[in-house]
């Protein structure tokens, strides 16, 4: 089996990664760079891919960046300190984000004849980003197929329906190396732990009775 994966070097997307290493799949990873704040992330995703031994490329899509206004991951806005609320997601969403990754990541999978592109939308994340949510899913599904017609493509997206905590529980059977992923928007030395994703994570990980490995001292 072979799949396409958009890995950002954060929690879901690395968890995923091992979900499909253990299941069997050859795996590649697109990581993509669209001028983020937190470009951390992207190191993240190449010490990640490296532990696996995987097929791993950057894509540079910061062009873009000023196109896509001025939301706080691009440096437009400050990061928030707060948990995810309706104005938090507002200053962090970057619009349409998931789709331009997942039509290049299904360029990619059309063009090397790879047959499944997954990424690692969850339930945490649908109420806060409509490119996270299960109807977009469903809707990209087919969109997907029409456009590969030639090697057909199907979307993936297995992480849908579960939280955040779920997703860290799986993470924690599979051994997932926490300690080398990165999730703060800051993107400073260490994890700043008041902006959303920073709080999400770090309750993800209590609910499983675990310390986030970023919190521990020496990381």
């Amino acid at each position: 089996m072979k799949g396409v994966l958009i890995l950002s070097g954060g929690v879901d997307s690395t968890t995923l990664l091992f979900k499909m290493h253990s299941d069997g799949y050859e795996v590649t990873a697109l990581t993509f760079n669209y001028a983020q704040r937190h470009k951390k992330e992207i190191a993240s995703a190449k010490a990640i891919a490296k532990r696996l031994d995987i097929m791993h490329h950057i894509v540079d899509l910061s062009s873009l960046a000023c196109l896509l206004g001025d939301s706080a991951l691009l440096g437009g806005k400050e990061v928030p300190s707060c948990h995810y609320t309706k104005e938090a997601a507002k200053k962090t969403v970057v619009p349409n984000r998931n789709m331009i990754m997942l039509s290049v990541a299904a360029g990619y999978a059309e063009a090397h004849e790879i047959p499944e592109v997954f990424y690692a939308a969850h339930k945490n994340d649908s109420t806060i980003y409509p490119d996270c949510r299960p109807e977009f899913v469903q809707a990209l599904r087919p969109a997907i197929r029409l456009a590969t017609a030639w090697h057909p493509v199907d979307l993936r997206a297995p992480f849908v329906d579960m939280s955040k905590a779920e997703i860290v529980r799986m993470g924690l059977t599979l051994r997932v190396p926490y300690e080398l992923t990165w999730s703060c928007y800051r993107g400073e030395e260490r994890p700043c732990g008041t902006c959303p994703t920073c709080i999400e994570r770090e309750e993800a990980f209590a609910l499983n009775g675990r310390r986030d490995p970023l919190l521990e001292d020496g990381n």
